[in-house]
């Protein structure tokens, strides 16, 4: 791609056409600004991964000309991915205190606290990053200090709002600040990139001060342990759910470890000072069961959460059973259906009543309702509407809002280049983008050879076959064939696979049999002659040849 100088360029590499995985990016003459830097979780089509990160590679190269990192909110989605993926970018990053506490205990966690250079900014702040002249504005979501980016430049006025709502009693952090977005719209905008995610959702954004009320009302009448489970990030619903059981005359309990990070980090940016101290898991058991109300992790069905393993009887401190309740106070995120259906069933088993949105007022969206988004664009009254964060029906509904507005929509998906001044505003070209696998501190490619691998064994199995050799080459003893997942050890079809794969070793060629890498490559191929006629299947194989 050219780079021009005065070029005024927008690139998604991840976050439109998908939930989740954010990463923005901004580019001012040969200057590249990076707005928020997000995981995502995988869904049924990546078995072989469960967190995907964008692939940074299209600015990791330019990361001489990367000016900073800007992250607007301290969810997941937004700020979960920069401790894995700054190692590559090596830039400053910009935050407001609570997203600054919530990812020095990431950073902590990375060894990589006194590596990365962090500017905290005010709410609502003013700040220069390289050539571009930035504003904080508040709005609401479901965490505190949500913040609207605006980038002001020679060509024009850019509105990025980030994740947000309008919510006139959000009961933790401000309203949304709909003076200061009318006083830009005031200065002129180019073009307002906006999420997209509740789009299709009809009427006004309902408040969280409701979700208090029926939160309250709900446990007060349930008996025996409460469960709530809900996002980790969502200070206000912690807080909902604390002060919900309090007036029930409950204590609560936090489980999961990433709740305890939170409580830390809101703590110390001054939220939750209502709240009592909450008591850890391990004191579960200390208090009656009429008396408890836990908030725990898990509510999207992640295998190794607190709440998978307590739906089956396999955590080690909390157990639920006949009497008890679940409350879901979270959308299921699309992907995740099976997962979470999975959990409630093993619940219901259990004999827990399980109660979702469905059954009771528990969860709003922080995010903005198609009346909200048309009320935004009143407000800021942009050029061009360039839809963001959402799948391809989300984008495509919050542009046939744009539409009705006057304002012309640009739809994109990641890795489209959009230039946005000067002359005509289009797509001029495109960057590698996709997803990476987050794997033990590891990133890989999802079509790289271990996931590749990862991916075929997941469906076809895999054969692991070793013998012994003489230094001649001639083999010493019986094979060993191991086939975990395709075959028991001692069944017939396993007996013959191990015979036919020694018979087939032993007629192996001479010429093959001084040399290692020949002779392992020709008892792999005898391999998956004796599996693939019976089993149907292609596993992966490997042997190992001994030489003794």
């Amino acid at each position: 791609m050219t780079e021009q100088n005065g070029d005024l360029v927008f690139l998604p590499l991840g976050g439109t056409g998908e939930i989740g995985m954010n990463l923005n990016l901004y580019r001012l003459g040969e200057t590249w600004l990076a707005i928020d830097c997000g995981i995502g979780f995988s869904g049924n089509d990546t078995p072989e991964a469960e967190i995907l990160v964008p692939d940074p590679t299209f600015i990791a190269e330019r990361k001489d000309k990367l000016a900073g990192l800007v992250i607007t909110h301290a969810h997941e989605d937004h700020i979960g991915a920069v401790a894995h993926v700054w190692p590559l970018l090596q830039c400053p990053v910009y935050v407001t205190p609570f997203a600054g506490a919530v990812l020095r205990r990431k950073l902590g966690e990375a060894r990589l606290l006194q590596q990365m250079p962090i500017h905290v900014i005010p709410c609502g702040g003013e700040f220069k990053v390289g050539p571009f002249d930035l504003e904080f504005i508040p709005v609401t979501h479901s965490v505190p200090e949500a913040q609207a980016v605006v980038l002001r430049t020679p060509d024009g006025v850019i509105v990025h709002t980030g994740d947000w709502k309008l919510d006139p009693d959000p009961l933790v952090g401000p309203p949304t600040d709909v003076k200061r977005l009318k006083e830009v719209g005031d200065e002129g905008v180019l073009a307002l990139v906006c999420d997209s995610t509740n789009v299709m959702s009809s009427g006004p954004s309902r408040s969280e001060s409701e979700v208090r009320r029926s939160m309250t009302d709900l446990i007060s009448g349930l008996k025996g342990r409460i469960a709530v489970t809900c996002f980790a990030s969502n200070v206000a619903r912690v807080e909902t759910i604390a002060m919900a059981a309090q007036a029930a005359g409950r204590t609560v309990v936090l489980v999961g470890r990433s709740l305890r990070n939170l409580d830390v980090a809101a703590r110390e940016c001054g939220y939750l000072s209502g709240v009592l101290p909450f008591l850890t898991e391990q004191d579960v058991n200390d208090v009656p069961d009429d008396q408890i109300v836990m908030i725990i992790t898990g509510s999207q069905g992640e295998p190794r959460s607190a709440l998978s393993r307590i739906s089956l009887d396999m955590h080690p401190n909390v157990s639920l059973g006949e009497g008890d309740t679940v409350i879901y106070s979270s959308r299921m995120i699309p992907g995740n259906e099976r997962a979470i259906m999975a959990v409630q069933d093993n619940l219901s088993r259990r004999g827990v009543r399980v109660i979702t949105d469905k059954e009771a007022f528990v969860h709003v969206s922080g995010h903005a309702t198609g009346d909200d988004v048309r009320t935004m664009y009143d407000l800021v009254r942009p050029k061009y509407a360039v839809p963001v964060h959402g799948e391809w029906r989300h984008l495509t509904a919050h542009a046939a809002l744009a539409q009705e507005k006057d304002i012309a929509p640009i739809l994109l998906e990641d890795g489209d280049i959009l230039r946005l001044a000067p002359g005509k505003v289009e797509v001029v070209d495109t960057a590698p983008s996709g997803r990476l696998a987050l794997d033990a501190g590891r990133l890989l490619p999802m079509n790289g050879g271990v996931l590749a691998a990862r991916r075929k064994m997941l469906f076809n199995g895999v054969v692991i076959a070793s013998f012994a050799v003489d230094d001649e080459g001639f083999v010493i003893g019986e094979p060993k064939v191991s086939a975990p997942g395709l075959l028991d050890p001692d069944d017939l079809e396993s007996v013959r696979v191990r015979e036919e794969f020694a018979n087939a070793i032993d007629v192996i060629p001479d010429e093959l049999r001084s040399d290692d890498q020949s002779f392992r490559d020709a008892a792999k191929t005898a391999l998956r002659r004796a599996l693939g006629r019976k089993l149907q299947k292609r596993p992966l194989v490997d042997v190992h040849v001994l030489r003794v």
